[in-house]
């Protein structure tokens, strides 16, 4: 039998002045940070929802992708039309930039394997910087539509790309040879997750749909659910392969069950006081089975789920 947790809403981060697009967090560390259209970046304190942020960088335009690099210290923030700079999170000061074409950057993963950035660019390129000075190595155009979201693979050695032109990338991370192409996506794919354990890939978008594919060569396509009434934004695995988290365009946040895609609560506004606008991203900090959202009315919500 289903285990249904319930879910309440702890408290509200707020401090931002414009849509919040971009969160990083991970499990075994509380502090979360977020991304805004307002240029600002903010560290918070997910145990503590009535405490005020800490700005960490104020920047000229909208910041739509974060990375933490707990190894490293650093917070890596794709600066729209700048490029991507890294912050020192002890010192709380710029230990690296580095300059990418003048587009938007819509997600950075870390490749801890081959000590790579990869970078997905609003114009169909991705970009590769490497990991000890972030210099670039390599830009790569995958297409003419925009790279939206970016998910690694590292036992297999593959990256997964969703893009705006419909079909989700899988792709070598060493020659960077595209392997497959996913194509069954009526519009764009928006989010793109491994599970934990490796052996699927989850991919979403602005066709409403969940879609679950077997990580394996030729990724066959396992399941498609109708999961939202509108675009889903993002998809965040909690730490412990538990739960699946979606999150969308409707407003609201549903909490699956991974292995069988059942659905098993909503968290919106009128049963959970949640947002009352477009859900962008999520992310699962610390070890209590907390949940982490961000929204375009300004805000982060702090959900326990049990």
């Amino acid at each position: 039998m289903l285990h249904r947790p319930t879910a309440t809403r702890l408290g509200t981060l707020a401090g931002h002045s414009d849509a919040v697009y971009a969160l990083a967090g991970r499990p075994g560390a509380d502090q979360v940070f977020s991304g805004s259209a307002d240029g600002m970046v903010v560290a918070w304190d997910s145990t503590r929802p009535e405490a005020d942020g800490e700005l960490l960088a104020r920047v000229e335009n909208s910041v739509y992708a974060l990375r933490e690099l707990p190894a490293r210290g650093l917070l890596l923030l794709g600066h729209n039309f700048q490029g991507v700079q890294a912050i020192d999170l002890q010192t709380r000061t710029l230990a690296f930039a580095t300059a990418l074409p003048p587009v938007a950057i819509f997600d950075l993963v870390y490749s801890e394997s081959r000590q790579r950035v990869y970078c997905a660019l609003g114009d169909g390129t991705l970009a590769v910087l490497h990991g000890d000075d972030f210099r670039l190595e390599h830009l790569l155009r995958l297409s003419d539509k925009s790279l939206r979201c970016l998910a690694l693979h590292e036992s297999r050695g593959e990256l997964a790309v969703g893009a705006s032109d419909w079909k989700t990338y899988i792709l070598d991370l060493d020659s960077l040879l595209v392997k497959t192409t996913l194509t069954d996506a009526t519009n764009s794919v928006f989010t793109v997750a491994y599970s934990p354990d490796g052996q699927h890939l989850l991919a979403a978008g602005r066709d409403a749909h969940l879609r679950r594919y077997a990580a394996h060569d030729g990724y066959p396509l396992l399941d498609s659910v109708v999961a939202h009434m509108y675009a889903i934004n993002h998809l965040a695995f909690s730490g412990d392969g538990r739960y699946l988290a979606s999150c969308s365009l409707d407003k609201s946040i549903k909490i699956w069950d991974p292995t069988s895609l059942a659905l098993l609560r909503v968290l919106d506004k009128a049963r959970a006081a949640g947002h009352g606008t477009s859900v962008n991203k999520l992310v699962w900090p610390g070890t209590q089975q907390r949940l982490v959202s961000c929204s375009d009315d300004r805000s982060l919500a702090v959900w326990q789920v049990i």
